[in-house]
């Protein structure tokens, strides 16, 4: 009777450990990573953003997938569908994210040490446009695609508070990638185009564009940088766990793990991109909650 009750004992404690224990499958399952078109093809982003995210699976001990998306809305979609569970995503794409599906930011970008960019018009010189908009009107402007903060966002809501329609102000089209915008301004397919800082400077420190091939003609307040944001119903315990380590992530490691000129992150919340928020407010594409 002693050593039945013994085996009892021990078979009751077994079960309360394997009970407590965290299923296998929430420890091996693949990680699925994804990040927007922050290069000029889905390859040479992939190529540029692989390190970072094998060295975030490294540590977690866990299987990845990558994928790097054609347009800034398709990484959005990606994470409303649960497709990818953790992305390195554009500001306007989080936040449109996270309207349609609680996407949570966890993470901002540092480049060159600071977690803010600007969104750029830039028009060809010699173009004779120099006072903004006022110049370009009636001219060929070009803007990005309308997942783009940069790109679309930030200078519609802009055009917005001066009571302009640029579809009516200006020889409008939209659709097209930062690089293809600022190659349409200088081969003179186009007057200007939007654009944001960082991609100009990275395009003129690699060689494909002239440095005097465009010029500024309208620079945007501070904006927040690419947000790292994780899919709704993302184990929360994780999420911190991968916030932690990005956020730990030094200048000097940076080099190794990250793109040219990106130096690490720091901690967000989804109140980090209020402007961003409030600027799909101001072009009816967010509504107020």
């Amino acid at each position: 009777m002693r050593a039945f009750g013994s085996r009892l004992v021990c078979v009751v404690i077994a079960v309360l450990v394997l009970s407590a224990a965290p299923p296998l499958v929430a420890q091996t399952q693949t990680l699925r990573f994804g990040v927007g078109p922050l290069q000029a093809t889905p390859a040479e982003t992939k190529k540029a953003f692989e390190p970072f995210f094998a060295d975030l699976a490294k540590k977690l001990n866990r299987e990845y997938d990558l994928v790097a998306t054609t347009d800034w809305a398709g990484i959005s979609v990606a994470l409303a569908n649960e497709q990818v569970d953790l992305a390195w995503m554009g500001p306007w794409g989080y936040v449109l994210a996270n309207n349609d599906s609680g996407v949570t930011a966890i993470a901002t970008a540092k480049y060159d040490g600071k977690p803010i960019y600007h969104a750029i018009v830039v028009c060809k010189p010699g173009s004779g446009i120099k006072a903004w908009p006022q110049d370009g009107k009636g001219r060929r402007v070009s803007f990005a695609d309308v997942g783009s903060t940069s790109g679309w966002l930030i200078p519609t809501a802009w055009f917005r508070t001066k009571g302009i329609d640029p579809k009516e102000y200006f020889q409008y089209s939209d659709g097209a990638t930062h690089a293809a915008n600022e190659i349409a301004v200088a081969s003179g397919q186009v007057d200007c185009a939007t654009d944001f800082d960082r991609n100009r400077n990275a395009m003129i420190e690699s060689g494909r564009l002239d440095k005097t091939a465009t010029e500024i003609v309208w620079q945007s307040d501070p904006l927040p940088n690419d947000a790292i944001a994780v899919r709704r119903g993302f184990d929360p315990a994780l999420a911190q766990r991968i916030q932690h380590m990005v956020v730990g992530i030094s200048e000097g490691e940076a080099k190794s793990l990250l793109p040219n000129h990106y130096t690490g992150f720091v901690v967000a919340t989804h109140a980090s991109y209020k402007m961003i928020e409030d600027a799909g407010t101001l072009v009816g594409r967010i509504k107020k909650k």
